[in-house]
């Protein structure tokens, strides 16, 4: 059968307009096409009381996908918050584009219920992570780079690997490296795969490269984390996004300039990370995968799943060549 070239012509402008109409409330875009994120809701603090009734008075709520939702799971782990803050985890439901809860919370099957339990007006999208405050019935705070660091301020627990993340003398290195990683790593995937056109892509996909490699260059002098010899949120923050390199951004983001292995220092430096004892059970990365080609329709139609080696193979790898 061929197909007249109008009729091909027409579909294509007709697939572009559907594609950008479900990008745009998947991920809005400034004028020039650059995905933009929104921002959260939720900005409260954590009170000093952490038990009501009993039990844990605040419920950290992650999806296990969600990169921003895993930095504040990472942080509940190497902190042994366990016994401050108790953990539930939602899923995705594709068809509806919702996170459900496995067992009703409080009364809530899906998150967006919790969302407008708590006053959330109509247009705010219910996102992970979420803080949830038993004793006043809502939610504390939903911002990420917020969540770790109240987290962070919390007393260890018996079993913690550090008592912070957040070293005095390295407050100030700190903030200039999260601020700098945020935009150009964490959600420079996002402006990758979010891109409305080939220059903001462009623009997006060198920024993104071109501070990976300075990572790589920083650890190449045998610092085992990126602030030096202290574990940081710094590292907190950029683990969960080279942990989905090879699951998702890679190929569903288009991150695919050079791979991961090209970058040694940071392959042994996320490698590292992955072994630290409470790191593992936060990364399915089976599940990852799943759930982003399943999830994001508009970057995949066909939900198609290609095959990838799981994280705990690919950490067990050296780097595959010299670079």
């Amino acid at each position: 059968m061929v197909i007249p070239p109008l009729v091909v012509a027409a579909s294509r402008r007709a697939w572009r307009r559907q594609w950008l109409l479900l990008m745009n409330a998947l991920a809005p875009a400034d004028s020039s096409g650059r995905f933009r994120r929104r921002t959260s809701g939720f900005h409260g603090q954590c009170s000093a009381q952490h038990q009501h009734q009993g039990e844990p008075r605040y419920v950290l709520i992650v999806g296990e996908s969600c990169p921003w939702a895993h930095r504040t799971w990472l942080v509940r782990q190497l902190k042994d918050l366990a016994q401050r803050v108790e953990l539930s985890i939602v899923q995705p439901r594709p068809d509806a584009g919702r996170w459900v809860f496995a067992e009703p919370f409080e009364g809530c099957s899906q998150l967006q219920q919790l969302y407008r339990r708590a006053g959330a007006g109509a247009g705010e999208r219910a996102t992970v992570p979420l803080l949830w405050d038993r004793e006043c019935e809502s939610v504390v705070n939903n911002e990420s780079a917020e969540l770790i660091q109240q987290l962070d301020r919390l007393p260890p627990g018996p079993d913690a690997l550090v008592s912070t993340l957040q070293p005095g003398p390295l407050e100030g290195l700190i903030s200039t490296w999260s601020e700098r990683l945020q935009w150009s790593v964490n959600d420079g995937v996002y402006r990758c795969g979010f891109a409305r056109n080939q220059q903001a892509y462009e623009q997006a996909s060198e920024a993104l490269f071109a501070n990976l490699g300075e990572l790589d260059e920083l650890l190449s002098d045998g610092r085992p984390w990126i602030c030096g010899e202290a574990l940081t949120l710094v590292d907190v923050r950029v683990f969960p996004t080279l942990a989905r390199w090879e699951a998702a951004y890679q190929d569903l983001f288009l991150c695919s300039r050079r791979p991961l292995w090209h970058f040694p220092h940071l392959w042994d430096w996320r490698s590292r990370f992955y072994r630290l004892p409470p790191v593992a059970a936060t990364c399915p990365s089976e599940t990852w995968r799943q759930h982003y080609f399943s999830s994001l329709f508009p970057l995949h139609p066909s939900g198609i799943l290609p095959p990838a080696l799981s994280l705990a193979k690919l950490v067990e790898m050296r780097c595959p060549q010299p670079c």
